[in-house]
Formats: C-alpha cells, sequence, structure tokens
C-alpha cells in the first residue's frame, strides 16, 4: 500500500493532542496522508486559515479559549463550501442539530470514530460537487454578459454601456466615442484552415486590442469578426490616435497556424457620442463608416460625418440588400446542407444551409448578409423562399441521400417568429407540393424565442400540430435557458457549439453540455450537439448519451441536390 496514500490537508480544533493524534491514526488507516495543523484557540485557528489552504476543518465543541461556534464562524468566513465536521465527546442532540442549521457538515462522537472516514469521504464528494456546482453557474452567470469565445463583453452587454454613455453625454456634455471594428481576410483563415483557427485568431486578437485601450473603456465582441470599443471622456479628435494605434498593433500582428501565416488587418468606423442620438443609430454609423474604411482600401478608420449617410448605407447594408433581392428576384441563393448524424448510427437528418455568391464567385456565408436582411426586415422573404425551395426539391432526394425518417431542418428568422399569416402560409405550401411535413423540421435560435417568448411559443404548437418537428437552437447562452425550457414543448435541442468545441479543454463546459443533456432527456427532448469538429469530442460526446451531431467530424456541408427535371 505504500506510496497509494491520499494527501489531504487537515485543520484540527482540538486543545487535546492526544485526541488530534487519534483522529490523524483514524485517517491514515482510511488510506490517507494528512498534512495536520493543531489550534485550539480562536486567534490560532484565524492565522491558520489565512495561512494555509485547507481541505477539511475538523473542531471539538468545548475547548478552553472557544468552542465549535467561534470555528464554525471562522471556517465559513474562510471557504463556506470546506467540509466542517465536529468531533466531540460531550456535544449533546441539541446543539448537534443547532451546529448543522448554522453549517456544519456533520458531527461525529469521540467514543465512535469509526463513523468519522465515511463521513469525511462523503463530504469531501459533496464539497467537491458544490464547487463544480458554484463554477458552472458563475460560468453561465459570465455568459451573460460575456463573448463565450473570446471572454471579452458581449453585445447586449455593450450595448447597454453604450446606452450608459449617450445618456452621460446628454446629461454631463461630455464627450465619448464609438469604434467599430471589422476584421480583413477572416473568412480566409476560416476556409484554409477550419474553425478552430478562425477562433483561435479571434480569441488572440482580442487580447492584442485590449493592450492598446485605457482599463476604463470597454472592448467587446459584437458578433463574427466584429469588436466595438467604447471610449469614455473622448473626443473624436482625442479617439484618432487610439484607432491608428489599434491598425498600427493588428498590422504588426501575424496569426500563425501550422505551417502557415497569416497577416492581420481591420477596418475602423468611428462616431462621436454627444447625447444627440441614442445608440441604435451610433452603432448603425459606426458600421456604415466601417464600411467606408473597407471601400477606401482597408486597414484604415473613417470618421463618420453626416454628408457620408448616404454615400455609406448605400456601399454598406444597402449593398447587402441589393444583393439579396437581386438573388431573390433570380433564384440566386444556394443551398447547401448539412448532416445531422445519430451517434448511434440508427439515423441521419440534415440542417439545410443558406448561401450568396458574391461578383467574384466566392461564397458569402449568412453572418455577412443576414444582419443587414434582419435590419431591412427582409428576413421573412428569405425564409419563405428556403423554404419553397425545401419543399420543392425533398420528393426528388433518393434513399442514398435521406432515410425514410430522416428530416430537413430548417432555420427560421426571429422576424418570421412573429409575422402575420406565416402558419398559413407553411399550410399551404405543404399542401401544394404534398411533401410530408413529419419530413420537415424547424429550428429556432433560442435569443430568438426569448425575444418574443410568446409567439414562440405559438408558432412552435402550430408547427407540432401540423407534424413538424422543431428544435431549439444554439441552446445554453441564456442564464435563463432551463427555465423557459418546460414552457417550450420542442423535439430537439441543439447545444450550442461555443460549449461543444471545447469539452477536451474546459470541464466546466463539459459540465454544461452534460447538464443540458440530462435535462433535456429528462423532459423527453432529445439533443444535438454543434460543432463537433474531432472525434475525441464525438466520443466524450458518445459516453455522455447525446443523441445527435453536426459538425466537420461527421460532415463539412455540401450543396443541395436541385429538384428533379
Amino acid at each position: 500500500m505504500a506510496g497509494t496514500e491520499k494527501s489531504l490537508r487537515v485543520l484540527i480544533a482540538e486543545d487535546s493532542e492526544d485526541d488530534a493524534m487519534l483522529i490523524v491514526r483514524e485517517l491514515r488507516r482510511g488510506g490517507y496522508e494528512p498534512v495536520m495543523c493543531r489550534v485550539d484557540s480562536a486567534a490560532d485557528m484565524q492565522s491558520a486559515l489565512e495561512l494555509g489552504k485547507w481541505d477539511l476543518i475538523i473542531t471539538d465543541h468545548n475547548m478552553p479559549s472557544f468552542d465549535s461556534t467561534d470555528a464554525l464562524r471562522l471556517a465559513r468566513e474562510y471557504d463556506p463550501n470546506i467540509p466542517f465536521i465536529l468531533v466531540s465527546g460531550s456535544i449533546g442532540e441539541e446543539i448537534a442539530v443547532d451546529a448543522m442549521k448554522a453549517g456544519a457538515h456533520d458531527y461525529v462522537m469521540k467514543d465512535n470514530l469509526k463513523r468519522l472516514l465515511p463521513a469525511i469521504e462523503r463530504e469531501l464528494r459533496e464539497a467537491s460537487n458544490r464547487r463544480a456546482h458554484q463554477e458552472a453557474q458563475a460560468h453561465i452567470r459570465h455568459l451573460a454578459f460575456h463573448d463565450s469565445l473570446t471572454g471579452l463583453i458581449n453585445r447586449n452587454e455593450f450595448e447597454r454601456r453604450l446606452d450608459e454613455a449617450v445618456n452621460d453625454a446628454r446629461e454631463t456634455g461630455q464627450l465619448h466615442t464609438l469604434f467599430y471594428i471589422d476584421l480583413d481576410q477572416f473568412k480566409l483563415v476560416n476556409d484554409t484552415c477550419g474553425h478552430l483557427a478562425g477562433d483561435e485568431m479571434l480569441r488572440r486578437l482580442g487580447k492584442r486590442l485590449r493592450q492598446s485601450i485605457r482599463d476604463s473603456d470597454t472592448l467587446a465582441r459584437l458578433g463574427g469578426d466584429e469588436f466595438g470599443v467604447l471610449l469614455i471622456n473622448c473626443s473624436l479628435a482625442s479617439a484618432e490616435p487610439v484607432a491608428q494605434s489599434l491598425l498600427d498593433s493588428l498590422r504588426e500582428y501575424f496569426f500563425v497556424w501550422g505551417d502557415r501565416s497569416f497577416k492581420v488587418g481591420a477596418s475602423i468606423g468611428m462616431v462621436e457620442i454627444d447625447g444627440s442620438r441614442d445608440s441604435y443609430s451610433l452603432l448603425s454609423m459606426a458600421d456604415m463608416a466601417c464600411y467606408a474604411a473597407k471601400d477606401r482600401g482597408r486597414n484604415r478608420y473613417h470618421l463618420y460625418a453626416e454628408e457620408d449617410r448616404e454615400l455609406n448605407q448605400r456601399r454598406g447594408e444597402l449593398q447587402w440588400i441589393q444583393r439579396l433581392q437581386k438573388a431573390l428576384e433570380k433564384n440566386e441563393l444556394l443551398l447547401y446542407w448539412q448532416p445531422i448524424r445519430a451517434l448511434d448510427g440508427s439515423s441521419l437528418h440534415h440542417e439545410v444551409l443558406l448561401r450568396l455568391q458574391d461578383s467574384d464567385g466566392q461564397l458569402v456565408t449568412p453572418d455577412r448578409f443576414i444582419p443587414a436582411a434582419e435590419r431591412y426586415n427582409l428576413m421573412p422573404e428569405v425564409d419563405r423562399w428556403v423554404i419553397r425551395q425545401v419543399l420543392a426539391r425533398q420528393p426528388s432526394l433518393t434513399g442514398n441521400q435521406v432515410g425514410p425518417d430522416a428530416t430537413l431542418f430548417v432555420n427560421l428568422s426571429a422576424t418570421s417568429l412573429s409575422e402575420e399569416g406565416f402558419a398559413d402560409f407553411l399550410r399551404a405550401q405543404f399542401q401544394e407540393s404534398g411533401v410530408p411535413p413529419a419530413r420537415i423540421g424547424f429550428e429556432i435560435t433560442e435569443t430568438a424565442a426569448i425575444a418574443d417568448f410568446d409567439c414562440a411559443r405559438e408558432l412552435i404548437q402550430t408547427l407540432r400540430a401540423l407534424g413538424c418537428r422543431v428544435a431549439l437552437d444554439d441552446f445554453g447562452t441564456g442564464m435563463s435557458s432551463f427555465s423557459y425550457l418546460k414552457s417550450l414543448t420542442v423535439d430537439f435541442i441543439k447545444i450550442d457549439g461555443s460549449f461543444v468545441r471545447r469539452m477536451r479543454q474546459e470541464p466546466v463546459d463539459s459540465a454544461i453540455v452534460e447538464a443540458v443533456n440530462n435535462i433535456a432527456h429528462i423532459s423527453g427532448i432529445r439533443t444535438i450537439a454543434e460543432f463537433v469538429e474531432d472525434e475525441e469530442v464525438m466520443d466524450l460526446l458518445r459516453d455522455l448519451g447525446v443523441d445527435f451531431a453536426q459538425g466537420w467530424a461527421v460532415a463539412r456541408p455540401t450543396p443541395m441536390p436541385m429538384p428533379a427535371g
């Protein structure tokens, strides 16, 4: 047995050295190698707590200088989770019960020390579970205000701080400045090296950008490869050197992945916050200025001015709108699909993905044009085009491409959730196409469901009544995920890929995936893990009992077959 002992740092509050040694002997019998410190006064215990890191506290009840009540108070101030066990020869049941109510975890009589080891083993496990639960809860709270990939402030929190800056400028006259930063050539990294490389690049660039601004300023990831900076008490003139410093820092940086190296650049749009415009308008103006910087050659900053409004709107968001409208009119949007495979190999579904082709023949992913479509209320038209196309193509898919129970999942935008007449449109399309509704599923993001909960719940009920399957996408990103799950009757939950990707590296992310999977199964809902990019993660998901996987480890997106004839 030599060399197999488990180390245990134990603080013993006991006035009898002999009794303390009896406790140590019991610990050694149980396979522990205790590092013990004995104290017999409040001052000594306070010093020991300040100087050491303890796994366990054991205390007698009555001592000449202090008692277990004082010891318990000091222990809880030190760490409320640390196992605290009373070992006494004189403690009565009433005192023991009061101690347990106050936070003690167990009590053992000195004439019955055979109970000590089981009590310690149990409380060490419980303490570990409590800490893991608290870490998971803290992580979920952190995600409510921070981007899960970079750790920076997320868009919602950034917009809240921007609102505060607007109000401050309006009330005090103090000037602030907003930056909208868009990375150049980020798509090249994703396309050539994969999403893991792209994610790592965003993490590193987030840290680099943070180094170039003050602690009082705010840096946020707004989505995709876009960042926002809020410079407090900083006029536009004073902000220009900061923008140039950010550009210089990025220009000097090379991102290395494997044997490839990428030069990094960015475009920055700047607008002054003087209290005359709301935060939505300011973000739109900074976004337009960013597009103007791109139009002028990239890797530069551009100051928003009123006279730029028409030009930047036309070259920025409206440029995407025009492309989308043309593609819709000429059926030039592209549909891709990606398999969703059961981890036990029993079935296979697909998610339908939207793409746009630019003037150079390059594929444009939805994160580039969907925000403009949402802002200009074009998404309902895009959703309807996709649904018509999917229903037209479904009958021509062969048995080799989809199985008899396969579902084609279509993404629904937030605006379609609340659009009047959308359910009637679906009924008419199913009747006209003859496609059984059970062959079609719809994905609704968690954020869209939260934004208009009542409409989301009503549409989900309608879709399932038609016979369609429903998946709740990006699940786990909101603090209230589990609480509202009871009110949304869905068939699948898609576990947000930001947790799945880092399961091997981050125990907390793995714990969140496991928790989401367990809660879903208790609710009778099947689970799909997104962004599964290697076999090791696939094995971890299989061990946890996750039902389906989607990502590059399963298959990459490919063009969806066209309708027959």
